[in-house]
């Protein structure tokens, strides 16, 4: 089957211009012509334009590219074996990010008090400070910002590393629930929320049912948080946030759960 540059282009969420260029360069020139003298792309032409997008959005440069897929001892499996454990690590990396972006808001909201370079090691290389000026924007006026100033005043490196530890394996957990098929207005996943929540109030400020629900909201509306929560697992910013809501209605049951 034969498409236009046009069908290309939309196919593949590139240019027409840049199919253009990839072709003056010998990167990618399609295999046929029309009778007016059109490009026209068969299967294998679009089989060797997603390696190259791949290759690019790896960050490779197009001679590079060509090199790679013109070498006549590669192994098509090869290639595709070597593309995804560099988008893997790609992933792994970005996820890295995601966590220590989202631990840079929370420790400028927490009024973390450590040296640049424990800011570094424990954040793997984001300074929380980076977000002070937000933290203090949207949260400052609050009690319980000012309670968390002063309660996490004192926390060292190895308090900040344990509390980490501790909400790492919390988030794991949840993610169990929700691989497992676990309703997030089960008792399982509630219980879970509470523990969350449970979590904030005795390690960084007072955290009732209304407050952790405004969190909550927080962790789907601000993509910062989502992507740090999708990152443990796709859909768990959503499965937290439904799970914590839930456990909020049931604590105001008669016999809901008990805040401490």
């Amino acid at each position: 089957m034969e498409h236009t540059v046009g069908e290309v282009a939309a196919v593949a969420g590139v240019t027409v211009r840049t199919l253009h260029h990839y072709d003056a360069v010998g990167l990618l020139s399609p295999s046929g012509r029309s009778r007016a003298g059109h490009r026209r792309y068969g299967d294998r032409d679009l089989d060797r334009l997603q390696r190259i997008l791949f290759h690019r959005a790896l960050g490779f440069p197009l001679d590079e590219i060509a090199a790679l897929l013109d070498d006549p001892a590669a192994d098509p499996r090869a290639h595709l074996r070597r593309q995804h454990a560099l988008l893997t690590d790609r992933i792994e990396t970005l996820r890295r990010m995601a966590d220590a972006v989202a631990a840079a808001m929370e420790a400028a909201q927490m009024g973390i008090n450590l040296t640049p370079e424990e800011k570094f090691e424990v954040f793997e290389g984001f300074d929380p400070v980076r977000y002070a000026d937000e933290a203090e924007q949207r949260w400052g006026h609050t009690e319980a910002y000012r309670a968390s100033q002063r309660r996490t005043a004192a926390y060292t490196k190895a308090d900040w590393q344990r509390l980490k530890d501790e909400f790492d394996a919390l988030h794991a957990r949840v993610a169990g629930l929700l691989e497992r098929g676990v309703p997030a207005g089960a008792p399982e996943a509630m219980d879970a929320a509470e523990e969350h929540r449970r979590y904030i109030d005795s390690a960084h400020y007072p955290c009732d049912v209304r407050t952790h629900t405004g969190l909550a909201d927080m962790y789907v509306a601000d993509p910062r948080f989502t992507a740090t929560y999708e990152a443990v697992r796709p859909g768990l910013a959503r499965y937290l946030h439904d799970a914590i809501h839930a456990n909020a209605r049931r604590a105001e049951q008669p016999h809901g759960v008990k805040e401490q």
